[in-house]
């Protein structure tokens, strides 16, 4: 590949990441009355009782992070918590009917932002295949642990270096 190529194809991904960084911050903005965060563990929970240390591991987060967001649902109503019979180390994290309607509601309005979303593109079956595509890749490059393969460290600032910016489009 020459190196006017490669170039190319690198801001073609560097677009691609803004892009879908500025989808995220469109989730953040739809009034689906949870937070992206608290919609991706309660649609895990939905599933089944899950075990919080393996909800953290299927979201790749820590545990203080996911123990912090199932507290704010249980306090709401919309989770429960209760112990594995016969271990009582192990807490299962389900939800309520209220936090059931709460998803129901949630899902709607993401569903309807993403929709027009869709619909602006004039191919949405085919962007929906490719983001199915993207997030299997991104699923098949987690350990068990929950960490990128190959990223198990953070790498150290090089000296100089401008720390990334925080928030933002």
């Amino acid at each position: 590949m020459s190196g006017a190529h490669q170039a190319s194809g690198e801001a073609d991904v560097a677009a691609a990441v803004l892009a879908i960084l500025r989808l995220y911050r469109g989730l953040e903005c739809v009034d689906a009355g949870l937070t992206p965060s608290q919609y991706r563990i309660m649609k895990l929970a939905a599933a089944g009782g899950e075990r919080s240390t393996r909800l953290a591991q299927r979201l790749a987060v820590a545990k203080p992070t996911l123990t912090a967001i199932a507290d704010g649902l249980v306090a709401a109503g919309y989770a429960s918590r209760a112990p594995e019979p016969g271990d009582r180390r192990v807490v299962r994290l389900s939800l309520t009917p209220a936090g059931r309607e709460a998803l129901d509601r949630a899902d709607a309005a993401y569903t309807a932002w993403l929709g027009r979303l869709l619909a602006e593109t004039g191919e949405p079956a085919a962007v929906l295949s490719a983001l199915g595509q993207l997030a299997e890749a991104h699923r098949a490059g987690y350990h068990r642990d929950g960490r990128e393969q190959g990223h198990e460290h953070a790498a150290a600032p090089q000296p100089g270096s401008v720390p990334p910016q925080q928030g933002g489009n």
